[in-house]
């Protein structure tokens, strides 16, 4: 039992900002004078039609989103997107290309394959999906409706540095690493992310449509998955997660408060380096992704068996350090260190690491 907040490395549900935890439950039984909480309000209401306004505007900004891109909020998270992305954009060629280096980008190919052929442009299972391909030797298509790619691998803590080209629109799931740098929204045609991570409570995915992609969908498209109706309802066609909304609104005024995605960036680059560092220097823990592939929102690493391993977790856990157990499907530890995981929260990892390591030579 803590009596104290704890510092949760979890890869999602993940910790939010404690200044925008605060400020929620403070306005939880009366926002803004109303008299009712958020997750009470009618979305066609005064009050919440300004809570999203604010909050798509305050996206609009921190992403930089030029005009030609439209921004929605649709339920379904981004697994939700998978079978979107494919229905709204596979139909004009029937084809498309898929960057395979990951768990999750393995399983938006394998939704996309039900309405159309995938064309697997690079797959990094060979080596356990421990690096990321250069752009040379992706096999891109002639003929592809888009190229998607996950740009941050959660499970296996690798991460794009560069915006694939490709002839034709690029789509990327940043679920793990949106908002964390500054990033180039008008070389995507889509971009999508499950909110849980980086922006709002688990249960709302963010996508950003180019304008000129609206209108491609399937016959059998689903009317609450369609771009095109969800961008002329403003993502109002049904009831959209209304206090995701707000929570996000208030994720994304704490972000341009400390300094926006350069700010972002530049705690990114601390708390991965103080990571990465140590475990380049030490005897017990080993890395997982090869260097020059390394995620810095998701930093996986292991000992020389899993009960040790299995150890070092439950004895983290003791001392406030939660959710560093790996994957299931690869065992071993992650610590999620996204953009409300506070510095000392780092220190006190690399510092717990460091007196394991002499307690377990």
């Amino acid at each position: 039992m803590f009596t104290q907040r704890i510092y949760n490395f979890s890869a999602g549900p993940s910790m939010l900002p404690l200044p925008v935890l605060e400020r929620a439950a403070a306005e939880m039984t009366n926002y803004a004078g109303s008299g009712m909480s958020v997750m009470e309000m009618s979305h066609r209401s005064k009050a919440f039609k300004a809570v999203f306004d604010e909050t798509k505007a305050l996206m609009r900004e921190i992403l930089s989103v030029p005009d030609t891109h439209e921004i929605l909020f649709m339920q379904g998270g981004a697994t939700g997107q998978f079978a979107a992305v494919a229905m709204n954009l596979m139909g004009v060629t029937g084809r498309a290309d898929y960057a395979v280096t990951g768990n999750f980008s393995s399983l938006a190919a394998k939704e996309a394959r039900k309405y159309g052929e995938v064309h697997i442009v690079c797959d990094t299972s060979d080596k356990n999906h421990t690096y990321i391909p250069r752009e040379a030797d992706l096999t891109l298509s002639p003929d592809a409706a888009y190229l998607h790619y996950c740009a941050n691998n959660t499970i296996y803590g690798t991460e794009w540095d560069y915006v694939p080209a490709a002839p034709c629109p690029v789509v990327a799931d940043m679920s793990s690493n949106i908002l964390s740098k500054p990033v180039d929204v008008a070389a995507h045609g889509v971009i999508y992310a499950g909110v849980q991570k980086n922006m709002a409570p688990a249960g709302m995915a963010a996508v950003i449509v180019e304008k000129s992609l609206l209108g491609r969908e399937m016959p059998i498209t689903p009317t609450i998955l369609s771009y095109k109706t969800m961008v002329e309802k403003d993502s109002m066609y049904n009831t959209p997660p209304t206090y995701n909304i707000y929570m996000l609104g208030l994720v994304l005024q704490w972000v341009k408060e400390m300094g926006g995605l350069a700010g972002m960036e530049e705690l990114r680059e601390l708390r991965a380096g103080m990571l990465y560092d140590f475990l380049d220097n030490s005897s017990l823990f080993t890395g997982c992704a090869e260097r020059g592939s390394r995620s810095k929102m998701n930093v996986t690493f292991r000992t020389a068996s899993p009960e040790l391993d299995a150890k070092f977790v439950k004895e983290a856990a003791s001392q406030g350090l939660v959710s560093l157990g790996g994957h299931r499907i690869v065992g071993g530890m992650r610590a999620s260190i996204y953009n409300a995981m506070p510095v000392e929260g780092v220190r006190k990892l690399v510092a717990f690491m460091e007196k394991f390591e002499l307690e377990n030579k």
